[in-house]
């Protein structure tokens, strides 16, 4: 990991009343990197992320945010601050057009230019939300609505995007493209933490990586280098 960390985990443990999900976990993303979170399903890696927005609340331990403990903040403010979650399951609000959802997006922004101009931008980067802005947004394809769910996200005008299972339903074809979309917006500037099922691609994808298992960290390194360790490979990537 690089010196420049945008978000820091230390120690944190969270519950769902009295099952502890996460059990003092320690994790760093640096600025401009893709950290993927991998484990099994029940694991934790979608809890951690809730902690990281504050849906969740941590019983222990600290979340700093370019050196600021956001631990118990507000899920707006943390998402004002630039701590973006896209949910597993896109969320795309039904009777909602493409346009109304992604203006939702920027509920944290007062600036109507900036509104604007952001709308703007994620229509540059989707184009065919652009074409279907006046759409119901439910009636997008899977595919689509994944390009709307991050689009939303971007509205926010994230510094650290929290990306949960972005690939989850959608065609082999889909995935590899939504794969690629993840990969631009990080080559844009975007930092990256990714919870997703296919380890193989995420590892393609990240530059450093974590492995939960029953809510504390089993592994963790170089992306690269958990490509090709043997645990990693029999027990997500195959033979």
């Amino acid at each position: 990991m690089t010196s420049d960390i945008i978000l820091k985990l230390e120690g944190i443990a969270s519950a769902y009343g009295k099952i502890d999900a996460v059990k003092g976990i320690d994790l760093e993303v640096a600025r401009g990197q893709i950290v993927t979170l991998l484990g099994a399903n029940g694991a934790g890696k979608t809890t951690t992320l809730k902690t990281i927005s504050g849906i969740v609340r941590a019983k222990t331990g600290r979340v700093l945010f370019e050196g600021q403990d956001i631990t118990s903040m507000p899920a707006h403010i943390i998402a004002r601050a630039g701590v973006v979650h896209v949910p597993e399951g896109r969320h795309v609000l039904r009777g909602l057009s493409v346009r109304e959802n992604l203006e939702l997006g920027a509920f944290t922004v007062k600036d109507a230019t900036l509104r604007r101009d952001r709308l703007d931008q994620v229509f540059a980067q989707f184009p065919i939300l652009k074409t279907r802005a006046n759409s119901d947004g439910s009636l997008l394809s899977g595919g689509e609505q994944q390009m709307l769910a991050i689009g939303r996200a971007l509205m926010h005008g994230p510094k650290i995007m929290l990306l949960d299972e972005p690939s989850m339903g959608l065609a082999p074809k889909l995935v590899l493209e939504t794969m690629k979309i993840v990969k631009r917006l990080n080559e844009t500037g975007t930092t990256i933490l990714l919870v997703e099922q296919n380890a193989r691609l995420a590892l393609k994808l990240a530059h450093f990586g974590y492995v939960l298992e029953s809510g504390e960290i089993r592994l963790k390194g170089e992306a690269s280098q958990l490509r090709s360790d043997p645990s990693i490979v029999q027990a997500y990537l195959g033979t």
